[in-house]
């Protein structure tokens, strides 16, 4: 499935088969509607690149669904459509395989949305998916690194004394550090860093919300040896690009440049657990809290709107508290 304004398949939608002739001029009646919400939400809402990306993959099927069903226009969508098309989700159909329930949620999430919007515009008089919640998600906690091996891997990213070296330790000093996220730490630019003895990181995050983050000894000298003898090198390659992490090319470091760093890190760590730039995050995050941080500051430094989000990594200390106590009192077992 595809349409002129996103390229990029979904894992969990691949690409449908062809349509009915009448379907496809039944869904084009549909499909400047959903435009107009997915213009909203990138203007109004400044929602990142992927997750529009993702709404339109989602809300382009939905459309598609609509019009196999005969609908021609949001204003006449009815409860039962919404409903058939969220069990259509979770069971599948010959053009596509079953969802998992977080991507069925973040369908339906996308189609609540839509619908909510034409009824504010005016476009429709009333709201066909207000009574139709997404599949429970299952509670899946965060995993954390021990701080061992969090040491292991910031070692084994550092080896070596060449700017690609400097880079990369520099970068999971940075993602640990701060608790970014990837596309925060790549988004950074030089003169969103204060390495001053009380600086901090400017990081700007999701909807367009902004936050700074204090600078740690650790961090402070990993992106100082970087900006002194490596960043110049590799900026001499390119045209000046005021991107804090540069490619050997002298452009600003990618995303999938940075999983690869980290990749390539926890492989010559040896570490066994599989590690992403949020492992990092939420080893920040949990570090923190076993510290003694209070849970609203944490929330302050990760970014969440809301303390409920930053909750869920208190859940994680209390295991480790269960784990010690349950090892370590004399009455804890009979």
């Amino acid at each position: 499935m595809s349409n002129s304004h996103d390229e990029v398949e979904d894992e969990d939608t691949p690409a449908s088969g062809a349509q009915r002739p009448g379907d496809k001029r039944k869904a084009e009646g549909i499909l400047p509607q959903i435009r107009g919400y997915l213009d909203h939400l990138s203007v109004e809402r400044a929602l990142a690149r992927n997750t529009l990306a993702s709404y339109r993959r989602d809300l382009t099927r939905y459309a598609e669904a609509l019009a196999e069903a005969g609908v021609e226009s949001l204003a006449q969508v009815r409860p039962a459509h919404v409903s058939s098309y969220l069990a259509r989700l979770r069971e599948g159909d010959a053009e596509h395989p079953p969802l998992s329930a977080a991507s069925a949620a973040r369908a339906v999430s996308a189609v609540r949305g839509l619908h909510r919007f034409a009824l504010r515009e005016g476009l429709t008089g009333s709201d066909p998916a207000s009574g139709v919640r997404p599949p429970t998600l299952p509670r899946r906690l965060p995993r954390a690194l021990p701080l061992a091996d969090v040491e292991r891997l910031l070692e084994a990213a550092g080896r070596g004394d060449g700017p690609l070296a400097l880079r990369d330790r520099a970068l999971l000093e940075f993602l640990y550090g701060t608790g970014a996220r990837i596309s925060e730490a790549v988004g950074c630019a030089v003169d969103d860093v204060d390495l001053t003895s009380d600086g901090a990181v400017l990081l700007r995050g999701k909807g367009g919300r902004s936050r700074l983050v204090p600078v740690g000894e650790y961090l402070r000298r990993a992106v100082e040896a970087y900006l002194v003898r490596g960043r110049p090198a590799l900026a001499a390659a390119g045209r000046g690009h005021p991107a804090l992490f540069l490619n050997a090319r002298g452009g600003p470091l990618s995303r999938q440049s940075a999983w690869s760093i980290l990749r390539r890190a926890a492989e010559r760590a040896g570490l066994s657990q599989a590690v992403s730039p949020h492992t990092l995050r939420h080893s920040f995050a949990t570090h923190l809290l076993d510290g003694g941080a209070d849970v609203r500051v944490v929330q302050e430094l990760l970014g969440h709107a809301s303390v409920t989000t930053t909750q869920m990594y208190t859940l994680v200390t209390v295991d480790t508290l269960r784990e010690v106590y349950a090892a370590s009192h004399p009455r804890a077992r009979g």
